[in-house]
Order: structure tokens, then C-alpha cells, then sequence
């Protein structure tokens, strides 16, 4: 065979292991909330596995999922638990605001939500297969318990979970088997996300061990009183946990190497803006501000004061507003443009765009770090203190307190914003560091839960944490063996030295007579 052939053959077989993709895994994944939020998150990594050609299997009570075609099935959970649209901002603040009501509800909705799975027709069927299953892997998000990592143990296949905030600090012991240093790492109900003071160091640490406390306990209490069949299946640790945090946006901090940071994965390609949305923003000499809440607070709820505040800073301002508002504004400034929607990712990309102003939720804070934009911020609630206060650490945001609003105050840091030039140039600092990666999150999913099945669970990527007890995690046993021992030490000089004492105060007794 001569050698050009034999070259050409060579060729052939190197790019077929290039061209054509490795077998399509089975996945099964299941949406346990009805966010909108967290939805974005989990659809995004959904949507990269099914452009790699895998099979997927998707519980969800959402059914806008492009491509879910051929290789996926949708299975609608909605009569389970409904989504959640806008909700007064009172309520917000009444029931989401609390770091002792956060903790207790979380567990309550994780294990509502749970009970509301095992349950599904569907997901029995699945469960009846058991140990001959059509699966691979799992992918879910965990919440507040391991409730939902039983139905990988029923299944016997490697589970993954997915976070759509940073890290759920009261809730790694059950994920990694190890406890975040409160000393370095700030608590995700937090309101600093860098602990410099004393002050800062003990609040953390009394809200970590309040937080881990009263999880077990609440759990505890769930399962005495309402035991569920799947709580005697052992729980199954996980083999991967993506969340939706970067190091760029977060301190620096000790991860494992099963955590997957891919922050940002829900950020598409910006489509083109609708006609009247652009040519408002056009025709902004001096630019334009992006004002809204997220989709869970009605920003018409607002109370009168604190929407006066805004509309009377806002008609000071130089600039152009879009202002996320559903229904009819009264006393609407003239520079400001209300709607119940707006493309949010399309408008932060263009570059008349002067100033984000949010809630804090994570997938905007994304956005605006990936659009460099700044960004004034009132957080409301969860991990949106702690988010903001990334931004301002970063020296691209100012955070502010909506229910202490005064209208002073507000447009003083938005001409702050928009006028001191260093907000924006550390915006685009960020900017560039957050997009510079050795890989997209997309390709980070597909490449780790690839990993996972080509590995079978993976099971040297978890800590060795998951074999030890707690005393022994803690070396409360290593501190008692050394407590004995130098309490032995300490004893057998104390025995010594009372000894040596002893027979010299004899000797000084038998030799003072006779120097008499």
C-alpha cells in the first residue's frame, strides 16, 4: 500500500473520533420548583446535552425547552407544583426577607416538593424498573435535603445536582461532606461577601451554625411526623454539582473538584431588539437606564413613596428609562418607557446602555457583568445582598436599601454611576475576566457529565469527608487523644517534680540538725 493511501486512512480514522460524537447517554433530569429562575438555569444545561445529541428524559412543570425533539421527552409536572408568576412586594418582604423563616421554608417546599415526585405516575413507572434502569445519571436540583438524591439510589445511577445560586453554604455538608470556613467564606444569606471585620467574621459564623442546625432540625421533624416511604433508601452522594456561580463574581475560595462553576450558562447570543424598545434607546443622546426587579416581585406594588422616589429621580436624570412596570404608571415622567417585558439580555448588550438597575438576582447580575454594565442595586431578599455586594466589591456597583428610599439619595448614586467613569471601567475589568475561560459552560456540562457516565459515578472525585463521622471530621477525636496525653504529660511531671520535691525538703530535714 503505498503511502499517501496509508496517510490518507490515518487521516480518516483521527477525524472520525473527531467527527462523530460518543455514544448518546440516557439522562434523566427533574425540575422539583416552579421558578422561573431556577428553570433558566436548569433549561440552559438541559440544552446543552441535547445539542450533543444525548436522550433526555425531562420532569418539568416549564415547556419552553428548544430542541427537545427526537433524542427528548417532556413530561409537564405543572398539576404537581404549579409556577410562580410576579407576587407583591410586601409578600416578598414578609415571607422571603427572614433568615429564620428562609431556612425552615426551604425545607418544608423541598420536602413538599419531593413528595409531590415520588408521587408522579410518570416517575413511578420509571421507579418500577429499578435496578434494570433506562438511566445513566440523574441530573436535579437538591434545594434544602437529600430527599430528592433517593430516587438516583432507587435507580442505582450516579447523581448530579444542580444549584441556580451560588452555593448553598448550610447545605455542602450533605453535598461535599465538609463545612465552608466562616471565617473565609461568606454564608449565601449573608449580607458581606468579604468578612475583613471582627463584627462581619462573628455574624457569619453564628448564621452558618444556625443555618446547619436548624436544617437537621426541621428535616428531623418533618420525618418524625410525616415519614415517607423513600426516606429508607440510602441517599446518593453527588458525583457533580454545577452551580451557577464564578470566581470572578465570588471571592476566592476551597472547592472540591466535583463543584462546576458554570455562572453564566443561561447568557444566549442578543437577538434583535423590538423596533419601538430600540429606537427609544436610539435616540437617547445621553443613553439609557434598565430598571427592573426580576420576575417574582410586582413592581407595581411598590408603595406610593418609594415609586414617587424613582419617578421623581428619574425625571432629573439626563438619560432615557426602561422600567419593567406592569399595568398603567400614573405621573409617568416623560424620559421613562414602562412594560410588563422586556428582552433584558438583548438591551444590556447594547451599548447605549448606561446603568442596570436590580433586585440582585443572579442570572441578571450575569448578564450585566457579561454586557459590562454597571449596576445600582437593592437587594430584597436570599442570596441578593450577598450578590450585590460582589458587585461593589468589585467596584462596578453601589447597593442601596429599597425600604429606606429617598429620592436624594437615589439620584445622587445614579449621577454617581453614570458620571464617575470608574464604574464603568471596572465593569468592563469584569467583563473581560468573566469571559475568559478555557471552556463555555456549555461545554464544561456536556464534558463533566460525560466524565460522570464514562467514569461510573466518578466516585474519586467525592471527599473522603463521606466515610468519616462527624467527631471524626471535626478531630474531636484526634483533640481528646491529645488532651490525655498531655494531660498524661502534665501528671507525670506534676508526680515528678512533687517527687524531687518531697525528698528535698527530707534532705533538708535530716542535715539541719546536724549543721546545728
Amino acid at each position: 500500500m503505498s503511502c499517501p493511501i496509508i496517510i490518507t486512512i490515518l487521516v480518516l480514522c483521527g477525524c472520525s473520533t473527531i467527527i462523530f460524537p460518543a455514544d448518546s447517554a440516557r439522562i434523566l433530569a427533574v425540575e422539583l420548583t416552579g421558578g422561573r429562575s431556577h428553570w433558566n438555569f436548569m433549561r440552559s444545561v438541559l440544552q446543552s446535552l441535547i445539542e450533543k445529541g444525548h436522550n433526555l428524559t425531562i420532569f418539568s412543570p416549564f415547556s419552553d425547552i428548544e430542541g427537545c425533539g427526537v433524542n427528548c421527552s417532556l413530561i409537564d409536572t405543572s398539576k404537581d407544583y404549579p409556577t410562580t408568576g410576579s407576587i407583591n412586594i410586601a409578600t416578598v418582604l414578609k415571607t422571603l426577607s427572614s433568615t429564620v423563616s428562609l431556612i425552615s421554608q426551604s425545607v418544608n417546599i423541598t420536602r413538599n416538593r419531593c413528595n409531590a415526585m415520588y408521587n408522579n405516575t410518570d416517575i413511578n413507572k420509571i421507579l418500577m424498573v429499578r435496578n434494570n434502569s433506562d438511566y445513566e445519571v440523574l441530573l436535579i436540583e437538591p434545594m434544602a435535603t437529600e430527599c430528592a438524591s433517593h430516587l438516583a439510589g432507587i435507580l442505582q445511577i450516579p447523581v448530579v445536582y444542580l444549584i441556580p445560586s451560588p452555593m448553598l453554604t448550610f447545605v455542602e455538608p450533605i453535598l461535599f461532606g465538609h463545612t465552608p470556613n466562616p471565617a473565609v467564606v461568606s454564608h449565601i444569606l449573608s449580607q458581606h461577601a468579604v468578612l475583613r471585620k471582627f463584627v462581619q467574621r462573628c455574624i457569619n459564623s453564628v448564621l452558618l451554625a444556625y443555618s446547619l442546625i436548624s436544617r437537621e432540625y426541621y428535616e428531623w421533624i418533618i420525618k418524625k411526623n410525616h415519614p415517607q416511604s423513600y426516606d429508607s433508601i440510602e441517599s446518593v452522594k453527588p458525583s457533580l454539582v454545577f452551580v451557577n456561580s464564578h470566581y470572578i463574581t465570588e471571592p476566592s475560595r476551597p472547592v472540591p473538584p466535583n463543584l462546576i462553576p458554570i455562572g453564566g450558562i443561561h447568557l444566549s447570543q442578543p437577538k434583535t431588539i423590538p423596533k419601538d424598545i430600540l429606537e427609544f434607546i436610539e435616540n437617547s443622546p445621553h443613553g439609557v437606564i434598565y430598571f427592573t426587579f426580576g420576575s417574582v416581585v410586582s413592581m407595581s406594588t411598590l408603595p406610593d413613596h418609594i415609586q414617587n422616589a424613582f419617578k421623581e429621580a428619574f425625571a432629573q436624570v439626563p438619560l432615557r428609562v426602561l422600567w419593567k412596570y406592569e399595568g398603567e404608571m400614573k405621573d409617568k415622567p416623560i424620559n421613562v418607557m414602562t412594560s410588563k417585558w422586556f428582552p433584558q439580555r438583548d438591551i444590556l448588550m447594547h451599548p447605549n446602555v448606561k446603568l442596570f438597575i436590580s433586585h440582585g438576582g443572579i442570572s441578571g447580575v450575569y448578564e450585566a457583568v457579561d454586557a459590562g454594565v454597571p449596576v445600582l442595586g437593592f437587594p430584597l431578599f436570599y442570596d441578593q445582598p450577598r450578590n450585590i455586594d460582589n458587585l461593589v466589591e468589585a467596584g462596578m456597583g453601589i447597593s442601596m436599601d429599597l425600604l429606606t428610599l429617598q429620592k436624594d439619595e437615589l439620584l445622587t448614586n445614579i449621577l454617581e454611576l453614570i458620571n464617575n467613569e470608574k464604574y464603568m471601567k471596572n465593569a468592563k475589568i469584569v467583563s473581560d475576566r468573566f469571559k475568559d475561560r478555557p471552556m463555555s459552560p456549555a461545554e464544561s456540562v456536556v464534558y463533566w457529565t460525560e466524565y460522570v457516565i464514562r467514569h461510573k459515578g466518578a466516585p474519586h472525585l467525592k471527599s473522603h469527608a463521606f466515610n468519616l463521622t462527624w467527631y471524626q471530621y471535626f478531630l474531636l477525636d484526634v483533640i481528646f487523644v491529645i488532651f490525655i496525653f498531655i494531660s498524661f504529660v502534665i501528671f507525670i511531671i506534676y508526680k515528678l517534680f512533687k517527687t524531687i520535691y518531697y525528698y528535698f525538703l527530707k534532705y533538708s530535714q535530716t542535715i539541719k540538725p546536724k549543721l546545728q
